[in-house]
């Protein structure tokens, strides 16, 4: 389950940022996630849940924001969103490769991102803090 890696390497990184900050708990976790990378948010957050019992993350909020997908066409010079594929089996639209204008090959150009974008957290006696996780 590509999720479950993903929330795993999330609760690492933040774990890792909450010693460094002395925090005693985590309140929020804001991700920013790109279309391309095919990640289902309800999965994601049920494995972050499930992965932070007994840990300083422990009943934080996981807060998701998407970023849309960006392609850019070698053959025509098209740049912009990507063509979706409509007849997917699937809750949302799919991003494609295929470029909107010309129907060949395109490069993705944005949308793969999947970053901890801020973390939001209390220190012993100390209210709320919440800081850019660089």
């Amino acid at each position: 389950m590509h999720e479950f890696s993903i929330a795993a390497a999330i609760v690492e990184s933040v774990q890792a940022f909450a010693e460094k900050q002395q925090a005693s708990r985590i309140i929020e976790v804001r991700l920013t996630i790109g279309e391309f990378t095919h990640l289902e948010h309800d999965q994601l957050r049920f494995c972050f849940e499930s992965i932070t019992r007994a840990t300083v993350l422990e009943g934080s909020t996981l807060e998701i924001e998407t970023t849309d997908a960006a392609v850019r066409c070698p053959h025509c010079g098209y740049a912009g969103p990507p063509k979706y594929w409509e007849d997917a089996l699937s809750v949302a639209l799919v991003p494609t490769l295929q470029c909107p204008t010309c129907g060949k090959a395109a490069e993705s150009a944005e949308g793969h991102e999947c970053a901890i974008k801020t973390v939001k957290f209390a220190r012993e006696a100390e209210s709320d803090i919440e800081e850019p996780a660089a």
